[in-house]
């Protein structure tokens, strides 16, 4: 069937997000509405927007951004997915992206790898990350309406966007969380996310955040 669908997704809000190494807490209002379309059976198209509000006086300027995806499911368990990204940080570093993307699902477990070229506005080079993520989805009830998730991603860079950036690990983030049902259009969710910046010159920057979702498809 070759029929629309709206999705106003991951309407986030975030509290409490602390770094190790400061004091620092702030409030964040992050927006992810999407459109997608089926071509075929198996392959669709999405137009994925984003809108991460957050205060700039902290030192967290907006991010925007607005990606294309194109997905082919190859098999029941494995989606191979691309798309071109462009994200706008307020105060600069704007960058487009390029993305090649496999996820795979068995069970309860899931998995993705996401490749990324990466490319920054007046950046001396291209950077290239690889994002391996791995992790659970279990149901709760024989309705499935409770769900747990979680799961962790490394940041691997394999070409830093300077001469002189870190490569190799450099993020890890993992997130834990609760799943409701609503009904078929609405579900709410509330976790907790942590992430792990590292650096090879500098102490590491970790972020504390609870999260609270409402996913509303039209």
């Amino acid at each position: 069937m070759h029929k629309p669908a709206i999705l106003f997704a991951s309407a986030w809000l975030l509290a409490g997000i602390a770094p190790a190494h400061a004091a620092d807490e702030g409030f964040e209002l992050w927006l992810n509405p999407s459109v997608s379309r089926d071509l075929n059976d198996r392959t669709g198209i999405e137009l994925e927007t984003a809108q991460r509000l957050r205060s700039a006086e902290d030192g967290r300027p907006d991010t925007y951004f607005y990606r294309l995806w194109l997905s082919h499911e190859a098999a029941r368990w494995l989606t191979l997915s691309g798309a071109v990204e462009r994200r706008i940080n307020d105060g600069g570093s704007d960058e487009t992206r390029f993305m090649q993307q496999l996820s795979a699902r068995h069970g309860i477990w899931r998995a993705r790898l996401r490749l990324e070229q990466r490319n920054v506005d007046n950046a001396d080079q291209m950077g290239l990350r690889l994002r391996p993520r791995a992790g659970i989805s279990v149901p709760l009830d024989n309705d499935r309406r409770w769900s747990f998730r979680t799961d962790a991603e490394l940041f691997l860079t394999l070409r830093a966007t300077s001469p002189t950036g870190d490569e190799g690990l450099t993020g890890l983030r993992t997130q834990i969380g609760f799943g409701y049902r609503v009904n078929e259009r609405l579900s709410l969710s509330a976790g907790y996310l942590r992430q792990q910046d590292m650096f090879t010159s500098r102490p590491d920057v970790v972020g504390h955040a609870p999260i609270i979702a409402l996913d509303l498809s039209l």
